[in-house]
């Protein structure tokens, strides 16, 4: 399998079966056997085509005169990845059309029609033809289009940094977004020491960037020492086990930890500071991501299934002395390392969402004993998903702790915005997905 049909392959899994990029393009690579360099190629067009996704369906759109809809799923994901090619790399014109349309093999008439596509693709710059599909357009969409997201979810990413009076960041930001970031890594506590490797230092105190090549060749990564996370995520977690001082025997809950990456840390901080942890996700399968995330601490937590609005009630009333509650979301924040997220997600989807999140922090609310301490936590920065949740907080029982100067003590020098008490990170500022942290403890 070559690195084209590995790409195609995954554009078209996301497509047509809501496959995740970020776990399927790394099996496919490894059952094809890809080269490094082949490895490369196929990660770059593979999650550039994604990224782009909603630029090339108007390119093909224009080229093929007719609605991409009216394309069968197998022919536009060949030419997605041949108008990537064309538009975004630097791939020679011949390589760009004949190898990709290659891909659809027996097909004449689909092979045929995709042909013709990527010729007249490659006759007009990309610029030209944008230029003159988003004439006519509205500000706002014209920008969505050149940057490659959805008009709604750059209207909410506008709308927050406005907020931070930090609206002149929106273009930056927007770039960030489509700008393929760094595999970031973090040394579990306890069981490795962060300059163990001698790596580019993250936002995180105990986090690394990744060396060059598939993480998970690393040994460190192998034996479950050290794992891929974001920087961003590592201080969501470490904000609520070290905000103070851990009493030998606090009991920790991880309300939604699918799929167990920050609950691998905590469990990490849980075990070096005597304290224990029981990590909560709906969906069995999520739950077997977890204890796999786990594997290497000890005490293992506990990982358990059901839905965590359940907490709260009975022998879980007031049980536990730190909540994380990292909140189901639209995942807006982390855009750059799931580029088909934002293809995905709706408007209407964040009322529900916003429902889910308010109905698990008033469980996290119960379930926290007096005086202790939860954390809110999404990876989307949608105000909807925020604010709006945690300014009902009072309401619970529960008050805002200073966030901001947890996280400043854990990362000296890092950039946040005014947002009060809370914590908004953002890629273009600190090379972390958007994470929103918010600390509160009970009234």
């Amino acid at each position: 399998m070559s690195a084209r049909e590995v790409a195609r392959d995954v554009v078209l899994a996301v497509d047509r079966d809501d496959a995740y990029a970020n776990l399927l393009l790394p099996a496919r690579i490894r059952e094809a056997r890809l080269s490094p360099a082949d490895a490369g190629f196929a990660t770059e067009l593979a999650y550039g085509t994604l990224r782009w996704q909603g630029l090339h369906d108007a390119l093909i759109a224009d080229a093929a005169g007719r609605p991409i809809d009216e394309i069968d799923p197998t022919t536009l994901a060949t030419l997605r990845i041949g108008s990537h090619q064309l538009s975004r790399m630097r791939t020679p014109v011949h390589a760009a059309v004949h190898e990709t349309v290659a891909l659809l093999g027996k097909h004449k008439g689909r092979a045929g029609f995709a042909n013709a596509v990527l010729r007249r693709l490659s006759e007009v710059p990309a610029e030209e033809r944008l230029a003159r599909l988003t004439g006519a357009m509205s500000d706002d969409d014209r920008l969505a289009l050149e940057t490659a997201h959805p008009a709604w979810v750059l209207r909410a990413l506008r709308r927050t940094l406005e907020r931070e009076g930090a609206a002149d960041e929106l273009g930056a930001l927007l770039a960030a977004d489509n700008d393929p970031p760094a595999v970031q890594l973090v040394a579990l506590p306890g069981i490795a020491e962060p300059d163990a490797l001698d790596a580019e230092r993250t936002a995180s105190p105990i986090g690394r960037v990744a060396p060059p090549g598939d993480p998970a060749r690393l040994p460190q990564v192998a034996d479950g020492s050290w794992r891929v996370q974001d920087a961003g995520s590592q201080l969501a977690a470490l904000a609520l086990t070290r905000a103070r001082p851990v009493r030998p025997g606090e009991r920790w809950l991880d309300l939604c930890a699918g799929p167990g990456g920050k609950a691998a840390l905590m469990a990490a901080e849980a075990a070096v500071a005597g304290a224990s942890l029981e990590a909560n996700e709906l969906l069995p399968h999520r739950a077997r991501l977890v204890r796999d995330a786990v594997r290497s601490i000890r005490p293992r937590p506990d990982v358990v299934t059901g839905d965590g609005r359940r907490y709260g009630t009975g022998d879980t009333a007031g049980a536990f002395d730190r909540v994380l509650l990292d909140a189901p979301c639209t995942g807006l924040g982390a855009l750059r390392r799931r580029p088909e997220a934002r293809w995905r997600k709706r408007p209407t989807d964040v009322p529900e969402l916003a429902a889910l999140q308010g109905d698990l922090l008033e469980a996290a609310a119960r379930a926290v004993a007096p005086g202790g301490l939860v954390a809110y936590v999404t990876c989307s920065p949608h105000l909807a998903e925020t604010r709006a949740v945690v300014d009902r907080a009072a309401a619970l029982g529960l008050v805002p702790v200073d966030t901001r100067a947890v996280v400043r003590e854990l990362s000296p020098g890092i950039a946040l915005g005014e947002t009060g008490d809370a914590v908004q990170l953002w890629p273009h500022r600190n090379g972390t997905d958007a994470m929103f942290i918010q600390l509160l403890t009970t009234a």
